[in-house]
């Protein structure tokens, strides 16, 4: 007992138990727990007296972490409080649109929208999913008066309203947007149906004008990851950038990947996963360039927190971001370890890599999906082995196609057929593979404790795994920061999916 209470803990434990205390006070400010304040001014002040680092330290820090996780709650809950006496009632609102609409289920204009005030001018927090009629087309940044009966969002949306009165308040331009609308413009000029919307899919995760027939394909083949953007998308963009600039210049190399984040961002939005997927590449990057190592539990525990605190709702209700957090888990932590197991003394080929970060990813998001939407495919590993290495080639070949049909339309169809070719492969295989009987099942109940059961076997087991490779592979390095494969991605779209129907 004297030997654990004399422990010294190291700063990064200390950080780990911070980051992962204050995620969980966001998640008790929702169950209704709240914090006196006491105790964090007691808890901050006694942190200046012990510097020791030792159990009583830790005590301290995860009680502040805590309190300050349930404070940040709190305070965003109180905003959210706003919702609660309009919902079920049919309102006036004027709201700002995140993103291009497009035509959604009955023929209605469906888009994202912030920005959100009542006819009085109050400002709500938050976003809500919007559904209607009155305008043909709504553009990013479009300010939109709607009527319509407000009802209870789901993810990370705090409200939706469906067969909305629609008005065009102001229509406010913005040159990314444009850009990106040509861009299609040009894709769908070079390439044809349906491999155009598939290729946007795969660069900045443009999902809805992919056929149903597609969409219902990948998702038996456990493909539907690819075309929702994600970690993956942004490390190959880095890796590119990287090995242009990396020799000559380690300070171009470096300020280029951040301002090829900053344009992704730009491009392909701000959901959940890309959001955590951008933080994650900014702190690898700047660690690198400062010649420091994140630990993988830290970095990840380190972006949930960032994501908590900027969005408390993420965390109590929005499925997608505890799949990125968990499949993030399964390919930095599981598939490394793994991998060294496998060949302590060399690199493992790329089909080999790519099937155990498939197995890490689907071994820790399972039980979660199993719990939340009960179903799951059987023939994911050898789908993902078969198309996901190929993503590379295909983003690049899908960008020179769409950047043809930009610039040089007439020579377009000349330019993109190497981008069509691989791209047919890809939705060829996963029409083949969705015809094998049985190969996708729904329905399946798996309860809480069920669930939290096979997490603490998966999670020891993993442990173990790590602990026997802890001197090679205890914290990140640059080639093991280079492979993002975000699959728990594809779970993402079908909640979303399943979740709007």
């Amino acid at each position: 007992m004297r030997r654990l209470f004399g422990r010294r803990f190291r700063r990064t434990t200390l950080l780990t138990f911070v980051y992962g205390a204050f995620v969980n006070g966001v998640a008790l400010a929702h169950a209704g727990h709240q914090v006196p304040y006491i105790w964090l001014w007691l808890s901050g002040a006694l942190l200046l007296v012990f510097r020791r680092r030792n159990l009583a330290t830790l005590a301290l820090v995860i009680v502040l972490a805590l309190g300050l996780g349930v404070c940040r709650g709190v305070l965003f809950m109180d905003k959210l409080a706003e919702y609660e006496p309009l919902y079920g009632q049919k309102i006036i609102l004027t709201v700002r649109s995140t993103e291009d609409a497009v035509y959604g289920r009955n023929s209605q204009i469906t888009f994202i929208a912030d920005d959100i005030r009542l006819d009085d001018g109050t400002l709500l927090a938050g976003k809500i999913s919007v559904s209607g009629f009155g305008i043909n087309a709504i553009y990013q940044g479009d300010e939109i008066q709607i009527i319509g009966k407000l009802r209870e969002g789901y993810g990370a949306y705090q409200g939706s309203i469906s067969y909305a009165q629609m008005i065009l308040v102001g229509h406010h331009p913005s040159l990314v947007a444009e850009i990106r609308r040509r861009f299609a413009a040009g894709m769908q000029s070079a390439l044809p149906e349906p491999l155009a919307p598939f290729a946007m899919g795969l660069l900045i995760g443009q999902r809805a004008t992919l056929p149903s027939d597609i969409k219902q394909d990948l998702l038996m083949v456990g493909l539907t990851h690819i075309i929702a953007v994600s970690g993956y998308n942004l490390t190959i963009i880095l890796q590119a950038s990287k090995g242009l600039f990396a020799k000559s210049s380690k300070r171009i190399a470096t300020f280029l990947a951040l301002a090829l984040i900053g344009i992704f961002l730009l491009l392909a939005g701000s959901s959940a996963s890309i959001i955590r997927a951008a933080i994650v590449s900014v702190l690898s990057i700047a660690a690198s360039y400062y010649g420091r190592t994140f630990r993988p539990l830290n970095l990840i525990l380190l972006a949930a927190a960032i994501t908590a605190w900027a969005n408390p709702f993420y965390v109590w209700s929005d499925a997608s971001w505890y799949l990125s957090f968990l499949a993030f888990y399964g390919v930095m932590s599981v598939a490394p370890a793994l991998a060294l197991r496998l060949k302590p003394n060399g690199e493992l080929p790329v089909v080999v890599l790519v099937g155990l970060e498939s197995i890490a990813a689907e071994m820790m998001t399972l039980p979660y999906v199993l719990h939340t939407f009960g179903q799951m495919s059987f023939i994911g590993l050898p789908a993902n082995v078969l198309v996901v290495a190929l993503i590379p080639l295909a983003m690049l070949l899908g960008t020179i196609a769409g950047l043809a049909g930009m610039f040089i339309g007439p020579f377009a169809g000349w330019v993109s057929w190497p981008a069509r070719l691989l791209l047919t492969y890809m939705l060829d295989i996963a029409h083949m593979l969705s015809r094998v009987p049985h190969i996708f099942i729904e329905n399946i109940s798996f309860s809480v404790r069920q669930m939290l059961a096979v997490y603490i076997v998966v999670v020891g087991l993993s442990l173990a795994l790590q602990f026997k490779t802890k001197p090679k592979n205890a914290k990140i390095t640059d080639e093991i920061i280079n492979r993002r494969l975000d699959v728990g991605s594809q779970q993402v779209v079908n909640y979303q999916t399943s979740e709007s129907s």
